[in-house]
C-alpha cells in the first residue's frame, strides 16, 4: 500500500478564523481570557464557589468558563473575572490589511 504524502497547512494562529467561524477574533479573545482565568483558579486552588466569594461574580460564570461555554459571557465580564482574581489584562491591537472580504486580525 502506497502512502500519500501529507499536506502541511500552516494555521493563522486563530482556529476559529481557520475554520471560517463568524466572529473569529472575538471567540479567540474569549478563549485566551478564559484560559487565563482557569490558570488563576488552578494556581490559587479556588473552587467556583470560593472564586464567587472572592470576586462577587456568580459561580455559574466561573463554571461556564471552566466548561468553555462563552455564549452568555461578554469580554468585559471575563476581564472583570480576571481583575477580581488579582490579575490584570493588557491588550495589544494589531491591524493587518488583507484582501477584500477577508478578516481583519485583532491580537
Amino acid at each position: 500500500m502506497k502512502k500519500e504524502p501529507l499536506e502541511l497547512i500552516r494555521g493563522s494562529g486563530n482556529i476559529y478564523r481557520d475554520f471560517d467561524v463568524p466572529d473569529a477574533d472575538v471567540r479567540q479573545l474569549k478563549a485566551i481570557l478564559a484560559a487565563e482565568i482557569i490558570k488563576a483558579l488552578d494556581k490559587m486552588g479556588l473552587s467556583v464557589r470560593k472564586a464567587q466569594s472572592m470576586t462577587g461574580i456568580d459561580a455559574g460564570d466561573f463554571s461556564r468558563v471552566r466548561n468553555a461555554d462563552f455564549r452568555r459571557i461578554s469580554i468585559e465580564r471575563l476581564m472583570a473575572m480576571i481583575n477580581g482574581l488579582g490579575s490584570r489584562v493588557e491588550v495589544a491591537v494589531k491591524v493587518r490589511r488583507s484582501g477584500a472580504g477577508q478578516h481583519v486580525s485583532v491580537a
